[in-house]
């Protein structure tokens, strides 16, 4: 079951939220036809995502996390519910790089780095809240901890990561989001950036360990507890309803197009690939609705 697990530590002054998400990134890659590559650098969106969306305190929250670098991946998009329920897609699932010189998934020039990181934050307002940062790298976690200080003004760390097995399968995602609270002894930010420093890779310990090994090894010489654990998934809510009021936003002149075409239209849900059908009758009633 993919969850997420927050913590607290330091006396409240460390806050960390864990991820594992193999089937939701999974399910990602099975839905998209994502390469290796494609399904890290996706996947790594879809974990930020969620971290993110966990973290709200407005139940009927969402929030859209938007990369775009420049490079052939094209734009990577996930989106969270408040409960971290995650969704997401991307312009080219088909890019496939060579391994970088370390042997690892190059997600960084798949992404590119010529771009933004963006965040919309919808809390029921009139107009969402955006802040974007320029990317650091493309490889999605350090661009995450660089929009989290520049943005929001919270010192924080991430790591995500994406284990593809030889299979193509995902073999093991997730990943943590660590913040420091205003007023944080300066001894408490030396102690885990020399934690993180000296961690184990990633996504060996997701794979190998178990998603709680992190909070040993990112909080180790801290007391910490677990506050929270909430299962997440892979969800997506379109429906025949809101795929219509997409296609009645169409030109009145394209519509009329369309429905004397004498054909069906066909939309398929970027999200999740689901397909639905509008007849030119279905088209017509739009228009004089």
């Amino acid at each position: 079951m993919d969850r997420i697990i927050r913590a607290t530590a330091g006396n409240d002054f460390i806050k960390m939220s864990v991820i594992d998400a193999r089937d939701t990134v999974q399910r990602a890659r099975e839905i998209h036809g994502c390469t290796p590559t494609a399904a890290a650098a996706l996947g790594r969106t879809l974990c930020a995502a969620s971290l993110l969306g966990n973290m709200m305190k407005e139940d009927n929250g969402s929030v859209t996390v938007r990369v775009n670098g420049g490079g052939p991946a094209g734009t990577v998009i996930a989106v969270s519910d408040s409960q971290g329920n995650v969704r997401g897609y991307m312009d080219n699932p088909a890019v496939s790089l060579p391994l970088r010189q370390d042997e690892k998934l190059d997600v960084g020039g798949a992404v590119g780095r010529d771009g933004m990181f963006t965040v919309s934050r919808d809390i029921g307002l009139r107009e969402s809240y955006v802040g974007s940062t320029a990317l650091v790298s493309g490889e999605i976690a350090e661009d995450l901890t660089a929009y989290l200080l520049e943005s929001e003004q919270i010192p924080s760390a991430s790591g995500l990561g994406v284990l593809v097995d030889r299979d193509t399968s995902v073999k093991a995602a997730g990943g943590f989001i660590v913040q420091l609270m205003p007023g944080a002894d300066e001894k408490l930010i030396d102690l885990l950036e020399e934690n993180i420093f000296m961690m184990d890779q990633l996504t060996t310990i997701l794979d190998e360990d178990g998603a709680e090994t992190l909070f040993d090894q990112v909080l180790k010489g801290l007391d910490y507890q677990i506050v929270s654990q909430e299962p997440i998934a892979y969800r997506c809510g379109c429906s025949r309803e809101r795929l219509g009021e997409v296609l009645s936003c169409v030109d009145h002149a394209e519509l009329a197009d369309m429905a004397a075409q004498g054909q069906d239209t066909e939309i398929r849900c970027d999200f999740c690939g689901k397909q639905y059908i509008f007849t030119p009758e279905d088209i017509q009633a739009m228009m004089e609705g």
